[in-house]
């Protein structure tokens, strides 16, 4: 039987970051919300250009066309349109076949506060404001960042980097970091703790309900060596030898792993970024979200901990 909602692997995407809505956002800039409003309804059947999400959402659902007897996945809309200018988005999602049923329309408001009430473990959305008061409330959101659309069809595997401190765990790390500016403090620090795993941080249940998908794809293969795995996660992290052993220490307690962990010890990650072509890469530090392969890496800024916050005056 399907799971509940309650038991699903839930996405929330802001149609700015399923789609381009570049001409639209500047009808409302230039003309206020009246006019906003007529551009979509004379606009209706228009549909709408992928955003930098869709490639990733897309795959992301056809998790459940792996799994249909228990659909373990969910994309729920959150919008600030009213319904009324929202059924442009709506038409655009049934043009490309996407299985997105439930929506949250707030008319001119974030939606941010209805994420618990949809269980999303992930907030994407190409505005800035909502995505910054998501993560103050504590809420696991992300920054969708301008890049070029790619989308091949006959790429169906589904691929999902991660930076680790700040991202997957905790900004502890990074704070100690950031308080002497020291590397080898640092490692100091991470050697002598790294039996003791770090609290989770603001998309560590979306990873680790990643890694349970995974479980089910290996469980699939073992009934039907012909089943093709279309999922890989990685880690890319700016660590190395010896503060890997938190990293590891801490996966090993939630009982995660990931396809592949790179500790490149402040290396470019747009290296291996250029060779694994993630779909979506989550970072909480915009400097490692500049430099992306040929502007073609989906990169999301997860605004979260001492790498975000304001230098005391």
């Amino acid at each position: 039987m399907p799971f509940q909602i309650e038991n699903k692997l839930v996405i929330g995407v802001a149609s700015s970051a399923l789609f381009d809505l570049t001409a639209s956002h500047q009808v409302y800039l230039d003309s206020g919300p009246d006019e906003y409003r007529k551009y979509q309804e004379a606009n209706i059947n228009v549909i709408l250009e992928k955003g930098v999400a869709f490639p990733f959402i897309r795959r992301f659902l056809n998790i459940n066309k792996c799994f249909p007897r228990q659909t373990p996945v969910e994309v729920v809309l959150f919008s600030r349109n009213s319904p009324e200018t929202g059924l442009r988005v709506m038409r655009s999602i049934a043009h490309y076949g996407l299985d997105i049923s439930r929506a949250a329309f707030m008319t001119g408001k974030s939606p941010y506060t209805y994420l618990p009430a949809f269980n999303a473990a992930l907030f994407l959305s190409a505005n800035e404001e909502d995505v910054k008061s998501a993560i103050a409330a504590n809420y696991p959101a992300g920054l969708v960042l301008p890049s070029k659309i790619v989308d091949e069809d006959d790429d169906i595997e589904l691929r999902v980097a991660f930076d680790f401190d700040g991202v997957i765990a905790d900004d502890e790390s990074e704070s100690v970091f950031k308080a002497n500016n020291n590397l080898d403090e640092f490692h100091a620090h991470e050697t002598m703790h790294m039996d003791v795993p770090h609290q989770p941080g603001p998309l560590a249940v979306m990873f680790q309900q990643l890694a349970l998908m995974q479980r089910m794809e290996e469980r699939a293969q073992k009934r039907d060596p012909a089943y093709r795995k279309i999922l890989r996660i990685a880690i890319i992290t700016a660590r190395s030898a010896p503060s890997h052993e938190r990293v590891v220490t801490t996966l090993k307690s939630w009982g995660v792993s990931a396809n592949e962990t790179f500790f490149l010890g402040g290396m470019e990650k747009s290296r291996v970024l250029s060779i694994f072509k993630p779909h979506i890469f989550f970072d909480d530090q915009l400097t490692h979200l500049k430099s992306s392969p040929g502007g073609t890496i989906p990169m999301v800024h997860v605004p979260f901990g001492v790498a975000n916050r304001l230098p005391t005056p």
